[in-house]
């Protein structure tokens, strides 16, 4: 080493310095260049040349900045080989609430991490430094400056590792919008989003894991099935802002029948699931059923008014009548359909035949359709006779469901059936066909005077156009008003639109007779036979069987016969059974009588026979 050499070495000014931060925060960068002694011009250029590299550095530097700055949603630490802040940025602060001069200096532990986490990152910063074990990323629950906790995705950096200055850079990206929607997604499978309740998905699973509870404790468990009534009218009368007010109010005032063990859930528009496990037997069945009844007492109030507000319900019981939540639901459900028909406010308990009632008439409406397309319905003809002369005058055409295997189902089965599911405006329009081709037939034959009546539904007449349709058969079979009449009840005539009303206004200008059948069961007012063009009474068979017994039928039978008569229509009465009925009815100038004493519904084969004379009169009718 020259003396030149050695003067270099032990001038302070040519000694690396340590690295360090200028005045702008930005990490120096020393590089130790010697000119040669014998060359100034070389030392001028190294000079310019460290310059240079150094301008460089601070550039980057600068615009690595302002990257980091110009990521609102990406918040950047730097902390130093004591986990103390080095760097924020303005994500952090956004992200975390401290501005960067409450973070610096601060340990990453004091400012972010929450107490359950602190040990764990202190050790895991220490392993990165002492063995190189990388702090992989990961979702991570970080501390708020207000002590909330920030959902983030933290991915993790060292720079200078292996030195005595290593620099962990830590970014974050904040998740809180993705977990926000995570779980507003999760809310909205699980559970109702109008009432808050559990959904049925949610009931089902946590109704399983109750009843596996009830199993190992030897508990029973009460289900009910609740629908609200005629909650489409409330919709469509006051808006569907109000029913949902209705909604929200019962669900609150179901939580307050509920236990910390009950669930009570929302299943469809206007129907709840509740479940009361360890009520089982009868008195604490029939206690809990009373207490939500009590739910409906008080009035609610929509659109400003008190409006009084009823639900049916149904019952099931764990474990006679389901094994599983899916069980318990169905027959809970069945009970409650059962209970819609006994009207407003119904109550029923699941019975296993409400269950097989239930899949037979499943089964009927799937074999509906099946049965007219194959022939199998027919017209059986039940006459209609002068109660004073014995004379037969009318037909009442009833259907008959005769299946190709198996015995005949009854109407009553059947036609509640088809209204439901829509075939019985198929039903009705074969009827319509069958009686005139009979009708054709029989004036062909020379049988004039006997007219047919044909039942329609009022289920038929919701479909525009279906009486201009009976009146279009009456024309392409060539059949007048004395050959086809119609029969229709009082509440097909009460809640017919104007529409109906006009068609049903020509047809009896036309001629067709219009009887109202099953008179005094519908809505028991009289104020509508003088505005509805009807020809006919059909006095019901309620009134006619106990007659001759209780004062009051007999009263009421009396005065239809009079109110009908005063009003130029015609009086049938159906359901007569006996020879102290007739007489009764003809001391009552009752015009017509139908009923088994006389004659039972017969097939049109045995009708000619009856029309030809070869069967002989009843006896009741000589008389």
């Amino acid at each position: 080493m020259t003396a030149s050499d050695s003067r270099r070495h032990r001038d302070p000014e040519r000694l690396p310095k340590e690295n360090r931060k200028d005045d702008s925060g930005a990490f120096e960068v020393d590089v130790l260049v010697s000119p040669s002694p014998d060359d100034t011009d070389s030392e001028a250029f190294g000079r310019e040349e460290v310059e240079l590299v150094r301008r460089q550095y601070l550039e980057s530097e600068h615009r690595f900045r302002a990257l980091l700055e110009s990521l609102p949603k990406v918040a950047v630490q730097g902390y130093d080989h004591d986990r103390r802040v080095i760097y924020w940025n303005e994500g952090s602060t956004r992200l975390y609430g401290y501005t960067a001069e409450e973070a610096q200096g601060q340990l990453l532990e004091d400012l972010i991490i929450p107490a359950f986490m602190r040990q764990g990152v202190i050790e895991a910063h220490s392993a990165w430094i002492r063995d190189g074990v990388e702090i992989p990323a990961d979702e991570l629950e970080l501390k708020h400056k207000s002590g909330e906790l920030v959902s983030v995705f933290s991915q993790h950096l060292m720079l200078n590792e292996h030195t005595d200055s290593p620099l962990m850079f830590c970014v974050d990206v904040d998740l809180s919008d993705q977990k926000r929607a995570h779980r507003d997604l999760e809310f909205a499978t699980r559970f109702d989003r109008l009432t808050h309740l559990p959904n049925r998905q949610t009931l089902e699973v946590d109704l399983d894991s109750l009843l596996e509870s009830c199993r190992r404790q030897g508990n029973g468990l009460a289900m009910l099935y609740l629908d609200i009534d005629h909650f489409v009218e409330i919709n469509d009368a006051l808006g569907y802002d109000q029913g949902d007010r209705l909604l929200i109010e019962l669900a609150r005032r179901l939580r307050e029948c509920q236990r910390v063990t009950d669930l009570v859930s929302r299943v469809s528009s206007d129907e709840f699931v509740l479940a009361f496990p360890g009520v089982h037997l009868e008195p604490d069945v029939r206690r809990v059923v009373r207490h939500v009844q009590n739910v409906f007492r008080e009035p609610f109030v929509l659109d400003g008014r008190e409006r009084q507000v009823t639900a049916c319900l149904g019952v099931a019981l764990f474990p006679e009548n389901g094994e599983t939540s899916r069980e318990l639901i169905r027959n809970a459900d069945v009970a409650k359909n059962r209970a819609k028909l006994d009207g407003r406010g119904g109550l029923r308990f699941f019975q296993q035949k409400l269950h097989d009632e239930l899949v037979r008439q499943h089964y009927l409406s799937a074999r509906l359709e099946e049965a007219l397309d194959n022939g199998e319905f027919c017209l059986h003809y039940q006459p209609q006779v002068s109660a004073a002369s014995g004379r037969i005058e009318n037909l009442e055409a009833l259907i008959r469901w005769q299946p190709a295997e198996g015995p005949p189902i009854s109407p009553a089965e059947f036609i509640p059936l088809a209204e439901r599911s829509g075939l019985i405006h198929r039903l009705g329009d074969w009827v319509i066909e069958e009686a005139c081709r009979q009708q054709v037939q029989w004036r062909a034959r020379g049988f004039l005077d006997h007219r047919i009546d044909i039942n329609v539904s009022g289920r038929q007449l919701v479909r525009p156009g279906a009486l201009q349709g009976f009146e279009d058969s009456l024309k392409r079979h060539g059949l007048g008003p004395r050959d086809i009449g119609i029969e229709l009840t009082e509440n097909v005539l009460i809640e017919a639109d104007e529409t109906v009303l006009e068609d049903l206004r020509r047809l009896y200008h036309h001629g067709i007779r219009i009887a109202i059948d099953d008179f005094g069961t519908g809505y028991s007012s009289l104020s509508y036979l003088k505005h509805f063009p009807v020809t006919a009474l059909k006095i019901d068979r309620s009134f006619i069987h106990d007659a001759p017994a209780q004062p009051k039928d007999r009263a009421i039978m009396e005065g239809a016969i009079f109110i009908g008569h005063r009003l130029g229509l015609e009086v049938v009465a159906e359901g007569v059974e006996n020879a102290e009925q007739l007489t009764l009815l003809r001391e009552m100038h009752c015009d017509l009588v139908q009923g088994f004493f006389f004659y039972r519904p017969m097939p049109a084969n045995e009708i000619d026979r009856l029309l030809a004379g070869f069967v002989p009169c009843h006896e009741g009718l000589s008389s």
